[in-house]
């Protein structure tokens, strides 16, 4: 089933085996469903349970204006959510995942399957990563229905902020507020 999965995607194979490191990788730089998936299918045993305990998790972080459909993020009027659950989900995240989490969001890019002749490619959706100074996560997503959307974290002088923009028409416009909200927070504080 993940091998089926459109969008960004990193080209999975059935019976395709890959570490659960790579599998990371492939999520937060790429933004690959088709990883996304086969991580939710690796932990639940199905696409199904992982968005069912998607959702018990999202009730005990107390996420209010938040139900998943999915694990990729892909358009169903179902699914939704908003930026201060996006923010609280984040800093969740970054609770949870520490440096370990920071090794991955914060590379611009790095490859998979470098063992074997298919070496892949991975080049970070998130570009502020290469260009706002103490940028070092979190994602990105895209679909034509939410349209350009980041959920960002950077770090200076041991304060962290986190900033969520939702439903830009572009990237780089994406890219141009964040920068501007993460500016304001740091001059401010």
């Amino acid at each position: 089933y993940a091998a089926s999965m459109g969008g960004s995607q990193v080209y999975l194979e059935e019976n395709e085996k890959m570490s659960v490191n790579e599998l990371f990788k492939c999520v937060a730089i790429a933004s690959a469903n088709d990883a996304s998936v086969l991580i939710g299918e690796g932990i639940a045993g199905s696409h199904q349970e992982f968005v069912k305990m998607m959702n018990e998790k999202a009730k005990q972080l107390k996420l209010v204006n938040t139900h998943f459909k999915n694990c990729t993020g892909l358009h169903d009027v179902e699914h939704y959510t908003c930026a201060k659950d996006l923010e609280t989900m984040g800093a969740y995240l970054i609770k949870i995942g520490g440096k370990k989490l920071f090794s991955v969001t914060s590379l611009y890019d790095s490859y998979i399957r470098e063992k074997n002749h298919q070496k892949f490619w991975l080049v970070n959706t998130n570009k502020l990563i290469k260009t706002y100074d103490g940028m070092d996560g979190l994602k990105t997503g895209y679909t034509k229905e939410a349209g350009y959307c980041l959920t960002a974290t950077a770090k200076r002088n041991n304060m962290r902020l986190i900033g969520v923009i939702m439903g830009e028409e572009t990237s780089a416009k994406r890219n141009e507020e964040m920068s501007k909200m993460l500016d304001y927070g740091f001059n401010l504080y």
